[in-house]
């Protein structure tokens, strides 16, 4: 994967950067000892590494600035971190950059019940949001499957999604604010603690945005009340392509379950050799959770049921407990950390109309032996939110390289039924050059001439989300 040569003049500064930067953040802030650094020179795409020049660790949205302030004088890039969980190479660094982590930045700054709201410092980890608020019977609804670890930073870097994601919607439909510092050291407050803010969509431009625009060091976030009651089901099938056909007649019934999750046999079986869930030894299983009280959750499982037998599962199976609730969805949470038991594997992110799930399966596995590499599949089916897990040698020579080209192929097919190259986890460095194949020239124009507004000097996550050849210009200028 091709990075910009790192800068000669900027490496030459480094003791200069990194002397003006300990004025103004405390020691423990800054670290440049290219030993410690290492710790910062990938996220979840391992394939790639790259130690930064420095890394900065500050605790307040005013040391951001500060940060920025400095970083933006002297012309050094610089690459926003969460907690690293990006499997796109979003926080992937390159030699003459400073890593900007807002780890540290991890308090709740304001709890509203009435309005049912929580202000966040971005740091937070995902599933914490909840736990703040989850005495009072509230939660925070997107749950990205890394949700134990991810940062709120990178879920509205990202604009995550999750299990969920089908009923409640994907961070952009739960963020209603942010503090954001813009690279000159600028604050700006977007949106806020109301259903809308006036103007322009500002706030919607950000989420998404994968660190191009600015630093979020703070958000309002909506939280909800838990529902009344929530109840999974088992459907197992002999084929992927049949479950994919179910899955696209639920959603044309008009039920709207609370999620629908897909997972074929290779990932069923590591995933319950790991977790030991219960699940059914079969070629794909769905679960499908609704939620309300107990005579909505009967009925709408009834017709649920009904639609699968249409389809002749070999399984079919409701939880008869909380317990064994719990155990259905530690299973698919820990499918991705289970799936590592079988290898090293590269996991993908396209999105595609639920219609053409059964086409889109069969495609996958057809590419699966052209290119004589394995891929297991797990994904949130209800809104096509695709993520095929290739299987490769990362020791083997050559074959990261055929890994990649079966995973451009896939997403090419998501372009190509009518989807798009990524639903959660983001553009980064591993669908950047695919970029050409979804967007012509003005559409990649459009979108980076907002860059230059919010970013002119083109330091902020500068190598990212677009072609290289296509930004080269923008960024030497």
């Amino acid at each position: 994967m091709q990075m910009p040569e790192p800068n000669p003049d900027i490496l030459a500064r480094k003791a200069e950067l990194v002397a003006r930067l300990r004025k103004v953040l405390p020691h423990n802030a800054v670290i440049e000892d290219p030993v410690e650094t290492r710790a910062y020179e990938c996220d979840a795409l391992t394939a790639y590494k790259c130690p930064p020049l420095a890394v900065l660790l500050p605790a307040s949205t005013r040391e951001v600035s500060d940060a920025l302030a400095i970083c933006h004088e002297m012309g050094v890039p610089v690459v926003p971190r969460g907690a690293g969980t990006s499997l796109a190479g979003g926080a992937l660094p390159t030699a003459d950059s400073v890593i900007v982590g807002v780890a540290r930045m991890n308090e709740v700054l304001e709890t509203d019940y009435d309005n049912r709201f929580i202000r966040v410092q971005t740091g937070r980890t995902n599933l914490s949001v909840t736990g703040a608020v989850e005495e009072e019977g509230f939660f925070y609804a997107p749950d990205p499957s890394s949700q134990l670890a991810c940062a709120i930073a990178g879920n509205i870097a990202m604009n995550s999604g999750g299990a969920h994601c089908l009923k409640y919607g994907v961070t952009t439909n739960n963020l209603m604010g942010v503090t954001m510092v813009l690279m000159d050291g600028t604050v700006v407050e977007l949106g806020g603690a109301h259903l809308d803010a006036g103007g322009y969509d500002l706030l919607g431009l950000v989420c998404g945005s994968e660190g191009q625009l600015g630093v979020v060091t703070e958000a309002t976030l909506r939280i909800l009340r838990k529902p009344e009651g929530a109840r999974p089901v088992l459907i197992g099938f002999d084929s992927s392509e049949v479950a994919g056909a179910c899955v696209s007649d639920i959603i044309k019934a008009g039920v709207l379950p609370v999620a629908i999750e897909f997972m074929d046999r290779p990932c069923i079986r590591a995933t319950e050799d790991f977790a030991h869930a219960g699940y059914p030894d079969c070629e794909a299983l769905l679960i499908v959770e609704v939620e309300g009280s107990d005579p909505e959750i009967d009925e709408q499982l009834a017709l649920i049921e009904d639609i699968a037998r249409r389809h002749d599962p070999v399984e079919l199976r409701q939880s008869r407990s909380a317990e064994e609730s719990a155990a259905i969805w530690k299973g698919r949470k820990s499918a991705f950390g289970a799936m590592g038991q079988l290898g090293d594997y590269m996991c993908l992110d396209g999105t595609i109309p639920v219609s053409a799930l059964p086409h889109v399966l069969g495609r996958i596995g057809e590419m699966s032996q052209e290119f004589g590499l394995d891929v297991a599949n797990v994904f949130h089916a209800g809104d096509g939110n695709m993520h095929p897990l290739i299987l490769y040698d990362a020791n083997k020579p050559g074959d990261l390289e055929t890994c990649e080209a079966f995973g451009a192929e896939i997403l090419k097919l998501c372009v190509e039924v009518g989807g798009c190259l990524t639903g959660e986890h983001g553009v980064g460095i591993e669908k950047r050059d695919l970029m050409a194949h979804q967007y012509g020239a003005d559409d990649l124009s459009a979108q980076m001439d907002v860059k230059d507004v919010f970013d002119p000097k083109w330091l902020l996550n500068p190598a990212k989300v677009f072609p290289l050849d296509v930004s080269g210009t923008r960024r030497a200028a």
